[in-house]
């Protein structure tokens, strides 16, 4: 079974990477404009590298490569990966889940 986090507990997003630079930047400002037009407020989205996210972390979202590395920091969070930077389905589908404050389910 998959974990998942009800949206109304959601206070913080860490969207996590590798470096720190290039493409994960701008989907971090694209996440922030998505949740701005979705008129969702009081969650503040923070970019970290995967190896320093916090083990209380609650909404974890990185790459599909560096999930385990997530998964393993932060083992009650709830992780979910995307394939591509920019314009990832799943993007959309976390920002309709908060809009909606319905559930987030993680990736397998």
């Amino acid at each position: 079974m998959s974990k998942s986090i009800s949206a109304s507990q959601v206070n913080t997003i860490i969207f996590a990477c590798e470096a720190g630079m290039g493409s994960s930047v701008m989907s971090v400002n694209s996440l922030k404009k998505k949740l701005k037009a979705a008129q969702v407020t009081g969650i503040s989205v923070v970019h970290m590298p995967a190896r320093e996210i916090p083990p209380e972390a609650q909404l974890v979202m990185v790459h599909h490569s560096l999930g385990d590395v997530a998964r393993t920091k932060a083992p009650t969070a709830v992780v979910v990966t995307f394939k591509t930077f920019l314009n990832d389905p799943v993007f959309d589908k976390v920002v309709q889940s908060l809009a909606e404050k319905s559930e987030i389910t993680a990736s397998v």
